[in-house]
């Protein structure tokens, strides 16, 4: 099954992968089966995240996710974690949909080396920036 057939089947029935509609279900069956293919699903996420939003961020995907979904939530942990059913739907619809542009960037030859280029660039400004302060 390809990565991006799994993400709109979870999107179509969450039920079906015993996933709840939360976005804690969701972020941790997506993060722990990017783990079983050693990483090979999300790799590069981080990186595309940093350029889609135009600036570098040391946040998890999991985090950082949540925050553009909600921005005035104030992340704890999942221990404290309590959305409501609106906000648990728009964090996993963010998530998903998030996780499904990025697939095509990674999956696109053309694409995916553009991305690489312009989040060496977003590096780069910053170190850049921090030896002319010195």
């Amino acid at each position: 099954m390809k990565d991006e057939d799994l993400i709109s089947r979870i999107r179509e029935h969450p039920g079906g992968f015993g996933l709840n509609g939360t976005y804690h279900s969701t972020a941790m069956f997506i993060a722990g089966y990017d783990l079983a293919r050693s990483g090979g699903m999300l790799r590069g996420f981080h990186e595309w995240l940093s350029v889609r939003d135009g600036e570098l961020s040391s946040q998890h995907w999991i985090r950082r996710i949540l925050s553009e979904a909600i921005p005035d939530f104030r992340f704890q942990g999942f221990e404290q974690l309590r959305l409501t059913q609106e906000q648990d739907q728009r964090s996993v619809e963010h998530l998903l949909s998030s996780v499904l542009e990025f697939l095509a960037v990674r999956d696109d030859r053309r694409e995916l080396p553009k991305m690489y280029a312009a989040y060496h660039s977003l590096m780069s400004s910053v170190y850049d920036y921090e030896e002319e302060r010195e």
